[in-house]
């Protein structure tokens, strides 16, 4: 299946259960490498409406990085290091700490 036909078929996804954050952070992910602006606004609508979805955090602050937004990537990796301390995933808790600790390292931050 071609990076085309998964876009198309994600979207249909989000339009038959757009309350599944599943679906915008697939479509998300799918869009990130092609279309980082759109990537970029899909991982916005996420963190807007469905600030509880963990998985988000991680590739929603690499992609603001890239982009050369820092201060936006520290709040949402902040923000994911909150929420997984919240929801007890110390797996994802960790990986967002490594990510921010060579996010930090990596952009001279503290």
């Amino acid at each position: 299946m071609s990076n085309l036909d998964r876009i198309t078929l994600l979207k249909q996804f989000t339009e038959e259960e757009p309350e599944n954050p599943f679906n915008w952070y697939a479509l998300a992910i799918e869009h990130r490498e092609s279309d980082p602006k759109e990537a970029h606004s899909l991982f916005m609508k996420l963190l807007s409406e469905h600030p509880t979805y963990l998985a988000t955090y991680f590739p929603a602050a690499h992609l603001y990085a890239e982009m050369g937004d820092l201060e936006q990537s520290k709040v949402i990796f902040e923000d994911g290091i909150s929420l997984a301390r919240e929801q007890k995933n110390m797996k994802a808790l960790q990986e967002l700490q490594n990510a921010y600790q060579n996010f930090l390292f990596e952009n001279d931050l503290d």
